[in-house]
């Protein structure tokens, strides 16, 4: 738990819907955790030797991948990759929330076997954190015969989330909907896959089971890949109240008009951004990045709102630390730019016409876990962490 001072900030981006900006050129970090911002003469750094200067970059929360599908360990078997949360690093990535172990070999599919699948998976992740990233992991997916006590058990053992109800053998509102409430009963949030069929055993789910059901989220609500028909997308708008999740793995061009309705009826909270990662579309390691800056250019969506879609939403929806800059709250942190040769002038003008942002710098806790990002493009800026080498870059 490091502390340390981040000084010469550009801009600072709250991951706050109320306040997304936040005024000050300095950051503290003491124990892990936030201490203050503010001007650098206005703050106390007292006792501090580690300092970043930032170089006018901007720094941001860490960003949080609201749909994600991993296993027990830093690989996908369904792509054959090692090391993508590793890779989603360097792409700004913090914490990830688990859709269901879908692409576990052999997942069991009788009620006892998911139930133990999910057990597990949540225990394990909570002690291992691949290269710092935090994943909430063990989402249950739904099969027959589970019943209220198993929900209880899974509650109490550390199961949080149903993963994305479409994906598994229940979805059918006659069995789905009372497994829905005994788990919102014992506190779990609930995901619904919406669209067409995504993986084999997947099903098409639009609104009238989506509404019957009543999850806390409807999941990658533009295709996961295939998007539903946009009228279904409007019913879930504005019909429920669940929030609402785009994915870098769905269809791109249903974003503008969702980003319309969204205005319309003032949801932005209910609106969150993920990656459906590894899934048919593959790894993409700058899935957040690239979304983000989809919801900021092609939505006409200030960019610091769009980042607090991708950080401080989904961990309110799904009760897990807070990704908001604010004292008290986990050091995860991102410090980022305008890429070389991009007309803009800093990160934030970069998500404004579609570009990809340079990932700087990536701490977790207060930890440097990423000093020049392997996947973005490199900064227009220098940044100074005298006690790390630069790489990447």
């Amino acid at each position: 738990m490091a502390d340390l001072v981040i000084k010469n900030i550009g801009r600072i981006v709250s991951g706050d819907l109320k306040g997304p900006l936040i005024d000050g050129d300095t950051l503290v970090i003491r124990g892990g955790k936030i201490a203050a911002f503010g001007a650098y003469e206005s703050i106390s750094t007292n006792g501090i030797e580690h300092v970043i200067d930032a170089g006018g970059c901007t720094v941001m929360p860490g960003l949080v991948d609201s749909h994600t599908h991993p296993v027990l360990g830093d690989y996908s078997p369904r792509q054959q990759v090692v090391g993508f949360i590793d890779s989603c690093l360097h792409g700004g990535v913090t914490r990830m929330v688990s859709a269901g172990e879908v692409h576990t070999p052999g997942r069991p599919k009788d009620a006892a076997g998911t139930k133990a699948l999910a057990i597990l998976a949540a225990k394990a992740w909570r002690n291992y954190r691949p290269s710092g990233v935090k994943v909430c992991g063990g989402s249950v997916l739904l099969e027959p015969g589970l019943t209220e006590a198993d929900f209880a058990e899974m509650a109490a053992a550390g199961v949080k989330i149903v993963g994305e109800i479409g994906i598994s053998g229940v979805y059918k509102p006659a069995e789905a909907e009372p497994m829905t409430r005994w788990a919102q009963r014992h506190g779990m949030k609930v995901m619904m896959h919406i669209g067409g069929a995504s993986v084999p055993g997947s099903t098409v789910i639009g609104a009238d089971i989506a509404l019957a059901v009543r999850p806390d989220v409807a999941v990658h609500i533009n295709g996961g890949p295939t998007a539903p028909p946009f009228r279904d997308v409007e019913r879930i708008v504005t019909e429920s109240e669940m929030a609402i999740e785009i994915v870098q793995c769905g269809n791109v061009a249903v974003i503008p008009a969702l980003i319309k309705l969204i205005k319309q009826h003032n949801a932005f909270h209910r609106f969150m951004i993920g990656t459906d990662m590894p899934s048919g579309t593959g790894v993409i390691p700058l899935g957040m990045l690239r979304t983000i800056s989809w919801v900021s250019a092609l939505g006409e969506v200030p960019p610091e709102i769009a980042i607090a879609c991708a950080t401080g939403n989904p961990t309110r929806v799904y009760d897990l630390p807070a990704a908001v800059l604010a004292p008290g709250n986990e050091a995860d942190l991102v410090i980022a730019d305008a890429p070389r040769g991009s007309d803009a002038r800093d990160a934030l003008e970069a998500l404004c016409i579609g570009d990809t942002p340079a990932v700087v710098a990536v701490l977790i806790d207060g930890e440097v876990r990423a000093f020049g990002s392997r996947n973005t493009p490199p900064p227009q800026r220098q940044v100074s962490i005298p006690w790390m080498k630069t790489g990447g870059h």
